[in-house]
């Protein structure tokens, strides 16, 4: 198997395959392959042994099916591009390691990936933490690629050592690496600093991929220029219609 990531703000993984090799995708990732690549779609792939490892693999935004990528009569190719701007990162898996990566993160992987719903630590973190903390965990052994968006800064934490993190910044962590939600300190910070109300709190020892670009902000810098060519025959506010399709088109295809 050889594989090429290249281009800058919106990278490419060509990935070329010998036959008997395979990659493990969610649907919807691939952008081209050659002819003689075959593609299997199925639940019972990435680990999941029945519907309901289907089902906790699609809570966490890995998808119901997964998208099996093989060979017929020799050697092909298969590319893999992420859904926004930022980087795509190799991630070597050993057995008995894994990674907690931030919903559809995981871009794919090769047979042996296990990709499954990370289940938070206590109820605040599930209702509080936001899209951010709806985690998928990555297992193998295996060799995965993830997307993250922006720029990507990755410190080490040493054991016991915090770092205070907002939400949707935080990409991916080794599982060595404990997580919380805390609350900003101040009202007046809380409400009125445009930080939103809870921060993530990574404890190491463990690498930590934090992830500078993040599709809701993505989508607010978007959405002054989104919606004037034809707006709608209702009463329906400009702002709000403006706003509204930003928010369908981002978050309502898988492309």
């Amino acid at each position: 198997m050889q594989t090429l990531i290249s281009g800058t703000t919106m990278p490419v993984l060509e990935i070329g395959l010998d036959p008997g090799e395979i990659i493990v995708a969610p649907p919807g990732e691939m952008a081209w392959m050659t002819p003689n690549v075959r593609m299997n779609t199925t639940m019972a792939a990435a680990g999941s042994s029945g519907l309901w490892g289907a089902i906790t693999r699609a809570v966490s935004g890995g998808g119901l099916f997964m998208t099996e990528f093989t060979c017929d009569g020799g050697s092909g190719g298969v590319a893999f591009t992420p859904k926004v701007p930022g980087q795509i990162l190799p991630v070597e898996v050993a057995a008995g390691r894994g990674y907690m990566v931030h919903k559809h993160g995981f871009l794919c992987g090769t047979q042996g990936v296990v990709l499954t719903t990370a289940l938070q630590r206590n109820l605040g973190a599930g209702i509080f933490g936001g899209e951010g903390f709806l985690l998928q965990h990555i297992t193998g052994p295996c060799q995965a690629w993830v997307a993250l968006g922006g720029e990507v800064i990755s410190p080490e934490l040493a054991a016991g050592e915090t770092l205070l993190v907002h939400p949707g910044h935080v990409g991916m962590f080794e599982d060595s690496v404990t997580f919380d939600i805390t609350t900003i300190s101040g009202i007046r910070n809380a409400l009125f600093g445009g930080d939103g109300i809870f921060l993530v709190r990574l404890t190491g020892p463990g690498r930590v991929w934090l992830q500078t670009m993040t599709v809701p902000t993505l989508a607010h810098a978007l959405a002054p220029y989104m919606g004037r060519e034809s707006a709608p025959a209702t009463n329906q506010d400009p702002g709000s219609a403006a706003v509204s399709g930003v928010m369908r088109g981002i978050f309502g295809s898988d492309r």
